[in-house]
């Protein structure tokens, strides 16, 4: 089984990621990108060479030579304006690193808003930083930007699937400062980090330098001016020259590991005792390889994919379909925006325990590939269907493979396609299809995908799970519609999953499904002098039915929404709906409200509720709901950041009687020393009160509860360079007491270090 799938892998590969006979990658490039680039370069990067301390002081005499940019617009929330604060950026390159430099001027540098955090977390600080479209197509970017304390933030910029991915990390260097006039930031980003075309002449990029400054509204600086009537953001930037000695390198990293794990057990009993488990120790070892300045190879033996950070929990009561967690894994995270697609048909979290794991992501010209292998040691199943999912786990391996290749052309349209493979002892699940987006204008684009998956379960899963007994099918598909301008935004989808279709590598929760969609609205633009910056209205409309035409749900859902002072924002959605359940149409209306505002530097306050009716899922009826979500995140000084989340859930009869009541709290303290390093203590508790004389099933438990507690220890040289402990606890009630007891306990340490020969 595995050299069948090792074999498919390495076709892909060649058929992905190889050129035309004869071609290099910087032969392969868009049609149009030289006139694109003659027409609009608007400066030279200059070259120079000489030592530089990243230390955010611009006393280096390199930055004689830079460039110098000035941000010279205010793009939001007032349109193309001039800048409310004086803004400078400094670039030149030294043959191996973009040295990028900001001198951001305030007035009252007392009202900077710059705390001490992890990386990828400062976005509502003061930042600044640079997006760079390296492959000049318009299409991809990558973001770097830091805090005046210097705290990094990284990311993909994906104008093809409008999305922005901070899960992507590089190892590049910044430092910030806090001066009498306002900040200085330096940034100095290796090209070994970034991709970008072989080529012996000059390049051309595509750069947007970018200033936030969150005041009493959070106002976007930039040296390019911004047009809303245009619905692509990389197309927009200023076109650079330069960097013809710009040297990818070797590009090679090898990361050795070391985790150590230790987990006890004990029944959620009164009388329970431990049952103390062994150390369990593994040395692993991860290689990168830069094979061009556009294509990277991973290899990772015998890794460590554990999870360190505790999800962030979930309330599970009255719902229907699987609950979907985000990926925190760095081998997962790394390149994930590549496998990005209209139907969720990659979903790493379904890969429990690899045993190994190999990827290969890249940009060839116009072409894009992103593929990788593990061999995991679980099978973890999604059952979906019309009305509901379920989930099961088996305890024997699988060998999956992704292979994932986009072809760009014209400005901004794609097409592509994708293929997963996952085979385990009497189990397969082959999908595949095509894909593609076409950018019709600046305000018009359409996007399709269709997919088509072969399974078969083994057949004691197939008939305990209810699904189907020996190798079935099924296709899904697509299509999307997106209108943007500067004052209206429509868009419309229409998909259709046929019963059989299964992507067990995804997470596709619902089929026999047929759904259309639609989202409308007009945006109002502040004229200035009033309290808000920006309103829209608009309707959401949904459809959804089973492949055979029985109505499973229906909306007409007018919302509002608006920004004002202290970087408020606040949307209220009101409606009738309609919902099939267990053969009968439930009528139902609610009203939602989603808000948010950060009334002071350091103070974020959320806040999300729902009332109206809701369905019952476990005794078919409408009952009434209050669901309310407040969130808080206060920096306490500059070291101590305070989270929390609280949630309250209230099912009652129409008839006055409480149906349940639940609540879950996830509260996590976190005691940053520096830009490296913190620890963080997590508490998470949620407790279910039931009302037994409203519920159809009388075996249904009166109370449920539990309790969960982490303590983090994490020092990050680098992305790949670092140390976690941690010490985590778990407590279930027992049924028969109605106490909370201890269930399970565990120790944790890795070690990881990025060697770069």
């Amino acid at each position: 089984m595995t050299n069948r799938l090792a074999a498919a892998a390495a076709v892909a590969l060649a058929c992905f990621a190889l050129p035309p006979s004869g071609a290099r990658a910087d032969d392969i490039a868009p049609a149009d990108a030289p006139a694109r680039a003659a027409a609009t370069v608007r400066g030279k990067i200059p070259h120079a060479t000489g030592a530089v301390k990243i230390d955010g002081v611009l006393d280096d005499e390199i930055w004689t030579h830079a460039l110098v940019v000035d941000l010279a617009f205010e793009t939001s929330p007032r349109e193309n304006r001039p800048a409310p604060v004086a803004t400078k950026a400094y670039l030149v390159e030294d043959g191996s690193r973009l040295l990028v430099a900001f001198d951001a001027r305030d007035p009252n540098p007392k009202s900077i808003r710059a705390y001490l955090r992890d990386s990828d977390t400062a976005w509502n600080d003061d930042f600044v930083g640079i997006v760079i479209d390296t492959f000049n197509d318009e299409r991809r970017a990558f973001e770097f930007f830091a805090n005046p304390l210097g705290v990094q933030m990284d990311a993909i910029q994906d104008d093809v699937n409008r999305s922005e991915n901070p899960a992507w990390n590089a190892i590049w260097d910044s430092a910030g400062k806090i001066t009498g006039d306002g900040y200085v930031v330096e940034i100095a980003i290796p090209f070994t980090q970034i991709r970008f075309p072989r080529s012996s002449n000059e390049q051309v990029w595509g750069i947007d330098l970018l200033r936030f400054w969150p005041r009493n509204s959070r106002t976007r600086i930039s040296n390019n001016a911004q047009d809303r009537n245009r619905s692509c953001y990389v197309c927009q930037f200023a076109k650079f020259e330069g960097l013809p000695n710009a040297q990818p390198g070797r590009n090679l990293e090898v990361v050795p590991s070391l985790t150590t794990t230790r987990s006890d057990t004990r029944p959620a009993t009164a009388n329970g005792t431990f049952t103390n488990g062994s150390f369990d120790t593994e040395i692993g070892v991860g290689v990168r390889w830069g094979i061009t300045p556009d294509v990277t190879a991973d290899l990772a033996i015998n890794p460590d994919f554990s999870q360190v950070e505790a999800d962030v929990a979930q309330l599970q009561e009255n719902t229907a379909f699987a609950l979907f967690y985000p990926e925190t894994r760095p081998f997962f995270l790394e390149g994930s925006d590549y496998y990005d697609s209209l139907l969720d048909a990659v979903y790493t979290r379904t890969i429990a325990d690899p045993d190994v794991g190999a990827k290969l992501t890249g940009r060839l010209g116009a072409n894009t590939v992103g593929t990788f292998f593990t061999r995991d040691a679980v099978t973890n199943l999604l059952f979906p269907g019309p009305l509901g999912s379920s989930t099961t786990s088996l305890a024997q391996p699988n060998d999956g493979i992704v292979g994932r290749y986009v072809r760009g052309y014209g400005k901004g349209s794609t097409i592509g396609g994708l293929i997963t493979l996952r085979h385990g002892d009497g189990y397969s699940n082959d999908v595949g299809g095509i894909d593609g987006r076409y950018r019709v204008n600046d305000q018009n684009f359409v996007r399709f995908q269709y997919l088509t998956s072969k399974t078969e379960y083994p057949v004691d899963v197939a008939t305990a799970n209810q699904q189907p007994t020996g190798r079935f099918d099924g296709d899904a598909y697509r299509v999307e519609y997106r209108y943007g301008a500067r004052n209206w935004y429509s868009y419309y989808f229409h998909e259709r999953l046929d019963p059989g279709f299964r992507a067990d590598t995804g997470f596709i929760s619902r089929v026999d499904l047929v759904r259309d969609n639609v989202e409308t609205g007009h945006i109002w633009q502040s004229p200035g002098g009033v309290w808000w910056t920006e309103l829209r209205a608009g309707t959401y409309l949904n459809d959804a039915r089973d492949t055979q035409g029985r109505l499973l749900g229906r909306s007409a859902q007018p919302f509002f929404s608006f920004n004002g002072p202290l970087q408020s924002f606040m949307e209220i959605d009101v409606g009738p709906q309609q919902q099939f359940w267990n053969g009968q149409v439930f009528g139902m209306k609610s009203v939602f409200v989603y808000a948010q505002m950060r009334p002071a530097g350091g103070v974020a306050a959320y806040f999300q509720g729902r009332y109206g009716d809701q369905l019952d899922y476990a005794n078919s009826l409408v009952r009434d709901e209050q669901r309310i979500q407040p969130q808080i995140e206060w920096n306490a000084t500059r070291h101590l950041l305070v989270r929390g989340r609280y949630t309250l859930d209230r099912l009652w009869s129409k008839e006055g009687p409480i149906v349940y009541k639940a609540r879950l709290t996830d509260l996590r303290l976190t005691w940053q020393f520096n830009v490296r390093s913190f620890l963080r203590l997590t508490l998470q508790g949620s407790d279910v009160e039931r009302n037994l004389s409203q519920y159809v099933d009388p075996t249904t438990t009166p109370s449920s509860a539990s309790r969960a507690s982490q303590i983090l220890y994490s020092y990050k040289l680098n992305p790949q360079t670092v140390f976690f402990a941690g010490y985590s606890t778990n407590q279930l009630e027992d049924e028969t007491t109605g106490r909370i007891e201890p269930t399970g306990r565990t120790a944790f340490l890795k070690v990881s270090y990025a060697w770069t020969p």
